[in-house]
């Protein structure tokens, strides 16, 4: 590992995707990372990895601008500032600021109209549908259609997944109950559940779609790298085997299998080359049995929370973004993905209990009797006080998946 001192990466956000992000950095480059986020959060907390500034109100304007108005000033001129977003609200901003930031930041992201246009469920779906990208059936709903006490006829039988199309505005909604996304059996629990969402100050539509039978072996995830000039330079599969049950964290995958598709491989690289997308995205897809298609649920404009996948089994993420725009090294070919690491987000003996039996299961544990394996959590390379922390956070997960996992 040879440490570069021509740039630096600058990460939005202090969590689990900044610690991926910071760890490919690292041990690609030698570099340690900045991050601005709002809190100091677990997988960072106590890291040498990365250099964490914290600032009250940072994920909104005007703080956002300002502090990297004021950071911009004291930055080496003899070095270029890779500007990386890890979650939702910070991608938005970038959107938003995109030619002010490009004054001192190099910035791999699609402008504000295109961000608008993919950014929510709703306008994401469209779309999807006009450059022929497979997605659930789907039923929009309203604030104005819940608060008239209209009688809302669904395309689909129960169950259905019920979900907000603006997940940064969801965010900031609260009540008993609340989810990242729901699950429901039956008329009722939809009926009662829409008009408690709104009553919390949810302004956004909802988006309704008829549940694809299943359990989450059945999803897939897929990360890729879009460079300058609109080309795939790389593209991963993962085979999630199984997700985060708690409230706030449901469908957080926490275990991966990598594969390979060259169908969903080329379907999503058609999107994205044909809607001129640029930096990393990140997409949720489910293999529907009833028609043999897999799906797609939504796009993140982002690497994923769980992408540091990609980097264990060989295809380090930093490594494409820093050739594309730091070195502005020429395209030559798209990376098919193709590895034989485990990705885990959960102590072992989590997955062993949990995760469905299947064949996918099977070969997943082959790999980890293998030693085939490896976390975003833990690094060798960095501090005895960051290791033990996270080790307490893995012990505590046992507790939410006896209190919240259902099979499905």
């Amino acid at each position: 590992m040879k440490t570069q001192v021509d740039f630096q990466p600058v990460l939005l956000g202090t969590d689990f995707n900044c610690y991926g992000m910071a760890r490919s950095f690292y041990h690609e480059y030698g570099i340690k990372s900045i991050a601005f986020g709002v809190m100091h959060m677990a997988p960072t907390r106590y890291t040498k990895l990365v250099d964490v500034r914290v600032v009250e109100g940072f994920n909104s304007n005007p703080v956002f601008m300002e502090t990297l108005t004021a950071f911009a000033k004291t930055m080496d001129p003899n070095k270029k500032y890779l500007l990386l977003s890890c979650g939702d609200g910070y991608t938005e901003l970038i959107s938003e600021h995109l030619t002010e930031l490009k004054q001192w930041f190099v910035c791999p992201y699609v402008d504000n109209e295109l961000f608008k246009r993919l950014g929510s469920k709703e306008t994401f779906y469209a779309a999807a549908e006009e450059y022929g990208l497979p997605y659930p059936k789907t039923k929009l709903i309203s604030r104005e259609m819940v608060e008239r006490g209209e009688k809302i006829e669904l395309p689909f039988d129960f169950p259905v997944a019920l979900k907000p199309s603006d997940s940064i505005a969801w965010l900031d909604v609260d009540f008993e109950g609340r989810k990242k996304a729901f699950i429901l059996d039956s008329r009722q629990q939809f009926d009662e559940l829409l008009p408690k969402i709104y009553q919390a100050g949810y302004t956004g539509k909802m988006i309704c779609q008829d549940f694809i039978p299943g359990d989450d072996s059945n999803m897939r995830v897929v990360n890729a790298y879009v460079d300058s000039d609109h080309h795939v330079r790389m593209i991963s599969l993962g085979h999630p085997l199984l997700e985060d049950p708690s409230p706030a964290a449901v469908g957080n995958y926490m275990v991966i299998l990598p594969e390979k598709n060259d169908q969903i491989y080329q379907t999503i690289q058609k999107f994205l080359e044909e809607i001129e997308y640029v930096g990393f995205a990140d997409f949720d897809l489910k293999y529907d049995r009833r028609d043999d298609t897999y799906k797609v649920f939504e796009i993140n404009l982002r690497q994923g929370r769980s992408s540091f996948y990609c980097t264990l089994n060989g295809y380090n993420l930093a490594k494409y973004v820093v050739e594309d725009v730091i070195y502005h090294q020429p395209f030559t070919e798209t990376e098919y993905a193709d590895g034989d690491q485990l990705w885990l987000g959960v102590p072992k003996k989590i997955f062993y209990q949990y995760a469905k039996e299947s064949e996918y299961k099977d070969r997943a544990v082959k790999l980890l009797k293998a030693g085939k394996y490896g976390t975003t959590a833990f690094d060798k390379d960095d501090t005895l006080k960051q290791r033990m922390l996270m080790h307490y956070a893995f012990y505590l997960m046992p507790g939410n998946y006896k209190k919240y996992f259902v099979q499905r």
